[in-house]
């Protein structure tokens, strides 16, 4: 006998920063098609130029490739460029999404802020720095909650917001003033938002990944240096995958997880251990 994650069939989810090959936000996209929902995905709209080496040997497309592999699935895609940052492009992303299938009920809040110059000590930080990432993580996390929340209530048939943290949000670091107060900050609004919604049948929770292969962390070298980081670091012995997070995310929106909310589930494999005790 098989068990079976439910509430699926005929829903409609909403993945921000969907495209990139190596990722995260590509496996949930896939897998809540796989469980059953027809899919909304946002990209930032990047050059093909700036696409990692092995996104242009393959004539990777962005969201345009990952909505064919939801589409081969059998299930209807919807790609959009929309910026997180901007209030008036999430309001208009929201109102394609109600015109395109007149509903919206998972919204999993993945995009972020990419690995640059914010990585110093707080005294040398950029404020440059400071304002890109908060604003794509944070604020953009707002925005979107916010905005399809609204949504949600007046549609009146409840739903799921996700956002994607970190434990960087947890261990708070020297060197990640600008990313770790971010990711604690939705961490915070997930619980705020949870307190508020819950009365509509909306549940908010956050996911916290721990270190997850994808080309956003290809700023360190596969091999001796990732080996070493992940011996030290993750009693399981291997970094993540965009998978370990995408099982998470549709088990969360499932109707199993219906009494789930206001919750940081950190998917790890043990790195963050020493926060709990």
């Amino acid at each position: 006998m098989s068990y079976t994650l439910t509430g699926f069939d005929g829903k409609v989810a909403v993945v921000t920063g969907a495209g990139r090959m190596r990722s995260i936000g590509r496996p949930i996209a896939v897998e809540l098609a796989r469980a059953g929902c027809d899919v909304v995905l946002t990209g930032s709209g990047r050059a093909p130029s700036s696409f990692p080496q092995d996104e242009q040997a393959a004539g990777w497309r962005d969201i345009e490739s990952v909505a064919d592999e939801v589409r081969a699935l059998g299930r209807r895609a919807l790609t959009a460029v929309s910026d997180v940052r901007d209030a008036q492009a999430v309001e208009a992303l929201a109102a394609k999404v109600r015109a395109e299938f007149g509903r919206v009920d998972f919204v999993i809040n993945n995009a972020g802020s990419t690995r640059g110059s914010d990585r110093v000590p707080a005294i040398e930080l950029p404020l440059d720095e400071w304002r890109r990432v908060l604003t794509t993580n944070l604020d953009g996390s707002f925005y979107m909650s916010r905005c399809f929340a609204r949504h949600m209530v007046e549609l009146g048939h409840g739903g799921v917001i996700l956002n994607i943290s970190s434990i960087a949000g947890q261990k708070l670091m020297p060197r990640t003033a600008a990313y770790g107060t971010s990711k604690a900050a939705i961490d915070a609004l997930t619980k705020v938002l949870a307190g508020e919604l819950g009365p509509s049948g909306i549940r908010v929770n956050s996911v916290a990944p721990g270190m997850i292969d994808t080309s956003r962390m290809d700023d360190l070298p596969r091999g001796e240096v990732w080996d070493g980081i992940v011996r030290s670091r993750i009693p399981l012995g291997r970094a993540g995958s965009g998978a370990d997070i995408a099982h998470t995310v549709v088990f969360l929106c499932s109707e199993q997880a219906a009494w789930i909310t206001g919750q940081t589930i950190t998917v790890d494999g043990g790195d963050g251990r020493a926060l709990r005790g």
